[in-house]
């Protein structure tokens, strides 16, 4: 009974995660006897199932995770020096990390002040904003505006998105145009700029990295050769920040 019940065990957990088996000639009533096996040990101990499952969903990560490094390799210069981005902090900082966010990403812009909590206390941090609008016409919108304001006053960038990202309400083409002639950019200028120059290639760009990158949702972040997705708190970037610095990869 106990070879039995170590069998089943052995049996189920590589059927589960469809580890291929050695051919065995069965005939129909050792193969029923053999799946009667199988099902009687998951029925009593369905916790193997959890287990299964998490180590199942690590080993996608994991593949997810070497994908997207071997994207970040082939396209180092689109994602941390593209010349539609801006970036804050330290230009020539030691660490690198790039933020895929929308304006209307209510993650994101809960996620806004661990941007500046770190950008505050660690002057060696490169800081890259890279707009994905995926939220809808108001959120492409927006970022229509916020591209007007990069190539117009980029020294002024920073502080429009900080508004616009950590404003209330909805983020439209009406509130970014709004916080941009509060700060002195012309309207005119601004509409002027986003007839001439829509970005439409921009967009298209983080489009198509975030598809590359495995990216389903805003803030996803780059930070050295590794992915981050979602928000995960002040607390965790540091940890990657500092791995970066102790061994060169975000997880150590």
């Amino acid at each position: 009974m106990i070879f039995k019940t170590k069998l089943a065990a052995t049996v189920a957990l590589a059927i589960t995660v469809a580890a291929p088996l050695p051919a065995l000639a069965l005939d129909d009533a050792q193969k029923k006897e053999f799946g009667d096996f199988i099902k009687e040990y998951l029925v009593e101990n369905p916790e193997i199932l959890i287990d299964v499952q998490e180590a199942l969903q690590k080993k996608q990560a994991a593949q997810q995770q070497a994908k997207a490094e071997a994207v970040i390799t082939d396209n180092e210069k689109t994602i941390f020096s593209s010349p539609y981005d801006i970036a804050l902090g330290n230009p020539k900082g030691d660490v690198t990390i790039v933020e895929f966010f929308d304006y209307n990403c209510g993650y994101c812009k809960r996620a806004l002040p661990d941007m500046d909590a770190i950008l505050k206390d660690d002057k060696n941090v490169r800081f890259v904003l890279k707009e994905l609008p995926i939220l809808g016409p108001d959120s492409l919108a927006a970022h229509k505006v916020s591209a007007a304001v990069r190539d117009l006053a980029p020294e002024k960038y920073g502080a429009f998105h900080r508004a616009l990202l950590g404003g209330e309400g909805r983020a439209t083409e009406e509130s970014a145009i709004a916080i941009a002639s509060g700060m002195g950019i012309s309207e005119a200028d601004i509409r002027k700029t986003m007839a001439d120059k829509p970005h439409d290639d921009a967009v298209r760009q983080a489009y198509s990295l975030a598809n590359d990158l495995g990216i389903t949702g805003t803030p996803s972040y780059v930070v050295g050769q590794e992915m981050v997705f979602g928000a995960v708190g002040e607390e965790d970037l540091r940890e990657k920040i500092a791995n970066v610095r102790a061994c060169g990869k975000a997880t150590c």
